[in-house]
């Protein structure tokens, strides 16, 4: 008898229930970590080359659009989460690692959730949850609204 024998009823018995937990149309619960920075982009140019633009930007302190300087220069940014959206699966374990980059600060709320904190330049902020809500819950700072807001997916169990 071969040495391979034994190994096969093995292989085959894994092999069924690999393919019973693809079927069964049920998620297994995962770990799930994620960073998201809060960051400001910032672009800059002077009127000799891009015009000051004539538009005003959205109201909110999200945004900011700096008039041209003695020398023509302006400057525009905006204050994000990045990454903006964050999927995830029902009935999975969940950890959100923000930093803070820029701006001294930002009061975030998770809606949905209940989960609200401060988020300080220089420092981390987890939070972390069970995901037993399946939706869209949006992630916003109380402060540089309307751009600084991300999502957190939720996608339902089958």
């Amino acid at each position: 008898m071969s040495k391979q024998a034994p190994k096969m009823p093995l292989a085959a018995v894994v092999l069924g229930l690999m393919a019973m937990i693809a079927t069964s149309g049920e998620l297994l619960a995962e770990k799930r970590s994620f960073t998201i920075a809060a960051v400001e982009p910032k672009g800059s140019a002077t009127v000799d080359k891009e015009p000051f633009p004539t538009a005003a930007l959205p109201a909110g302190a999200g945004y900011s659009l700096s008039k041209p300087d003695p020398t023509g220069r302006w400057e525009v940014d905006v204050y994000v989460f990045m990454p903006s959206q964050i999927i995830v699966n029902q009935g999975d374990d969940v950890t959100l690692n923000f930093v803070g980059i820029n701006g001294m600060s930002h009061p975030t709320m998770i809606a949905g959730y209940d989960k609200s904190f401060l988020l300080k330049r220089g420092e981390v902020t987890a939070i972390s949850f069970k995901a037993d809500k399946a939706g869209v819950f949006s992630i916003d700072c109380g402060t540089h609204a309307p751009s600084m807001r991300a999502e957190l997916i939720v996608l339902p169990q089958k």
